[in-house]
Parts: C-alpha cells; sequence; structure tokens
C-alpha cells in the first residue's frame, strides 16, 4: 500500500471534523443573531421568566391554579450568606469562568458515562440562568445550543454580580416560589436580606429539585446537601469554627432530618412534582 493510499483514511476523518466544526461554527453564528438581546438585563430584572411561564402553561394544562410569587430585589437586598451558600454549591468557580467550567464539564462527563446514566450535570449559574430566564426545562440538543450561546452573551454583556443577581431573581425554590426574596419568605417568613448561614444552607440545597424540597422534615437528599453546603462555608473560611457550630446546630433543627447515609441524590428537578 502507497504512503498516499494509507493516509486517506486519515484524511475523510479530518475532512469529516472540519465540516461538523464548521457546521456547529455556522450553527452557532445563526443562534447567536437569533436568540434575544441581552442587553436590557444591565438595567432591569424580568418579571417573568421562560420556567415561570412553562410551569404557569403546565398548570394551566392540568387544571390547577397557579399563583406564582416572584419579587424582584437587587443583590444588595440579599444576605451574602445565600449568595456565598449558592455559588459553592452551584458552581464554585463562577467568578474565574467565562460561562463554562470544563474542568467540571469533564469531571461530570466520566462520572456519567462509568454509570451508564446521567447522575451529574455541570451546568454553570450562567448556563443555568440563560435556561431559566428563555428556554425552560427541555431537553434536547437544540436548547442546549441556544443555553451555550445565551451564556456566551450574558457573559460578554454583563458583570458577574449582575449574572448572580438575576440568576437569584430567576431560581426556583418551590411551587411556584421564584427568585430568593419570595423563597426567604415562603420558607422563613422573612426578607431575604436577613437570611442567616443555617436558611442560605437549606435554600442552596434545594435548588436541584426545588419543587420537591420540604423542610421538617427535609427529605435525605436535601439535608445531605444542606449539610455539605453548610461544611464547605467553613472550609472556604465564610464560617469560623464559632459560627459553624451555632449554624449547624440551627440547621438541624430546619432540616429535623435523620443523619445522611452519603449515597442519597436528589431526582430531577425537570419531572413533575408528586
Amino acid at each position: 500500500m502507497s504512503p498516499s493510499s494509507k493516509s486517506r483514511p486519515w484524511r475523510r476523518v479530518a475532512a469529516a471534523a472540519l465540516a461538523a466544526a464548521l457546521a456547529a461554527g455556522a450553527a452557532g453564528t445563526l443562534a447567536w443573531r437569533a436568540l434575544p438581546d441581552v442587553t436590557p438585563l444591565a438595567t432591569r430584572i424580568p418579571r417573568t421568566t421562560a420556567l415561570l411561564e412553562q410551569r404557569r402553561a403546565d398548570a394551566r394544562r392540568t387544571g390547577l391554579a397557579y399563583a406564582p410569587d416572584l419579587r424582584p430585589v437587587p443583590l444588595d437586598a440579599i444576605s451574602p450568606r445565600l449568595v456565598e451558600a449558592v455559588v459553592l454549591a452551584e458552581d464554585a468557580a463562577f467568578f474565574g469562568h467565562g460561562g463554562f467550567d470544563w474542568r467540571e464539564i469533564r469531571s461530570a462527563a466520566e462520572q456519567n458515562l462509568k454509570a451508564g446514566r446521567t447522575v451529574r450535570g455541570a451546568s454553570t449559574i450562567t448556563q443555568q440562568l440563560a435556561k431559566n430566564l428563555y428556554l425552560g426545562t427541555e431537553r434536547t440538543y437544540g436548547r442546549k445550543l441556544k443555553e451555550a450561546v445565551l451564556a456566551l452573551k450574558l457573559e460578554r454583556t454583563l458583570s458577574k454580580r449582575r449574572i448572580l443577581a438575576l440568576y437569584l431573581n430567576a431560581a426556583e425554590w418551590g411551587p411556584g416560589v421564584f427568585g430568593a426574596e419570595a423563597a426567604a419568605r415562603h420558607w422563613f417568613d422573612r426578607p431575604a436580606s436577613a437570611l442567616d448561614a443555617a436558611e442560605a444552607a437549606a435554600l442552596a440545597a434545594m435548588l436541584p429539585a426545588p419543587r420537591r424540597a420540604a423542610l421538617s422534615p427535609a427529605p435525605a437528599w436535601l439535608a445531605r446537601r444542606a449539610r455539605r453546603i453548610l461544611g464547605l462555608m467553613r472550609q472556604t473560611g465564610r464560617l469560623d469554627d464559632d459560627a459553624y457550630v451555632e449554624a449547624a446546630g440551627r440547621l438541624e433543627g430546619l432540616l429535623a432530618a435523620p443523619p445522611s447515609t452519603g449515597d442519597e441524590e436528589p431526582p430531577p428537578d425537570d419531572e413533575p412534582a408528586p
């Protein structure tokens, strides 16, 4: 076999890879132009989101009453404890990436491949914001492409603090409960600015499956996550030893749950709540 014959398969592979890359680039360019302009988000917090409207439509189809509670507030009106807890729980590298955490993506892919199913996601706070604001929970490759493009738009247009403010105002924290202010009042009957470390850890723990969350008693998956998040707040210096001990005692009162076994996982957040 001549050298040129041996190289042909590799040329075909390279050509196919190049074609795929060009197609992906073209699709990304089209999506960038077609998807919403995020510039208005720099000065306003939306009064509704795609996820909220999806939940409203779901309720309408099933004939259920639905009165969502969303109370937009600036980031300064949200307890720093909740900000810390959510970043640690959802996207610890948030301030260091440009919309995607490639290390987390690789780690999640390896774990999912080993398990033979999706057991862990790797979406950043920016990606989650894009999904909540504009896309809803549809699981398709097209939606993931749109999510990725919107994440890039958000990162290029807004500051990290602004993205956090928007995310904390758009996140779902229970059936019909959207945003930190509504969540604080729903779960603890107090404003978001007054949340303590234990309450912040409990709320951050709910985010993977907010419509399945509960307190006193909390489901095992939520209790495990809340305890882990509070531990991370201590490990990263957000809480000193004395503050951690006090917060841990307060958290156990909120959870009223038995010790975790360490193997509970939250159910998917986009499946119908029971």
